[in-house]
């Protein structure tokens, strides 16, 4: 049986405005296997980015549970909880979030900072971060030196520098044109199989989420599946 590492339990997510109340997600319950690479796809609105920072602790449901790799997330405190992204979440952003005076290898560096890593260590972390990504020849370019492929590329040596236990992905070739799309697409299925990160990707593109092992559909607030991914009976708790 597959190591579950990812188990949201009865999750529901609403939003207030005035004095209305906004749903987004109801009653949501599934599995994702460590390993497994999956894209959560539905219409603006449906949830899916909702969901994917419940999963990463960016956000918290107003009722249900979130357990990876066997805590509930949902649980901690504030302080807790940001170490815990620091330490377990990799994020890949649709506009790449580099910051402009800050070099390839700046920008790759920054999660390690907030460690207790030498100087040494850090540069061999970032170095080797961005061989895996393929820009180890543009270590002192900055962001605007680059092509929107390459600052993604530079995103997800970020995202990947402190070896994290889930990368989560939000539209992350909405920017790009096709070439480079399917490159970065490429990258983060090698990602998944040659270095077993799990990943979920938010995507609107059903071509880009045709590369991962399994698909969530979200529409208004409820899902429905396709691929590998476990939906966790109702009674489950």
């Amino acid at each position: 049986m597959a190591d579950t590492l990812i188990e949201v339990l009865h999750v529901t997510k609403h939003y207030k405005r005035d004095a209305i109340d906004i749903p987004v997600l109801d009653d949501v319950n599934i599995e994702i296997a460590r390993g497994e690479f999956l894209a959560l796809m539905g219409p603006s609105g449906s949830g899916k980015t909702t969901l994917l920072n419940l999963i990463a602790g960016i956000d918290r449901p107003s009722s249900g549970r979130v357990v990876v790799d066997g805590k509930d997330i949902v649980r901690l405190g504030e302080k807790e909880l940001a170490q815990w992204r620091a330490r377990h979440i990799g994020f890949i952003f649709q506009l790449y979030n580099l910051i402009p005076v800050l070099s390839a290898f700046e920008n790759v560096e920054l999660p390690l900072l907030l460690t207790k890593l030498s100087r040494k260590k850090r540069r061999e972390h970032v170095m080797t971060a961005l061989s895996v990504v393929g820009l180890e020849d543009r270590v002192n370019h900055y962001p605007r030196q680059l092509s929107g492929g390459q600052e993604q590329r530079v995103a997800i040596a970020r995202a990947i520098v402190t070896d994290p236990t889930l990368l989560v992905a939000d539209e992350p070739t909405g920017d790009l044109d096709a070439k480079s799309a399917d490159e970065i697409l490429d990258l983060v299925r090698r990602l998944n199989g040659e270095f077993n990160k799990t990943v979920i990707m938010v995507t609107h593109d059903p071509h880009a989420a045709a590369y991962a092992h399994a698909v969530l559909h979200l529409e208004k607030g409820l899902l429905s599946k396709s691929g590998g991914v476990h939906e966790v009976p109702a009674a489950h708790s």
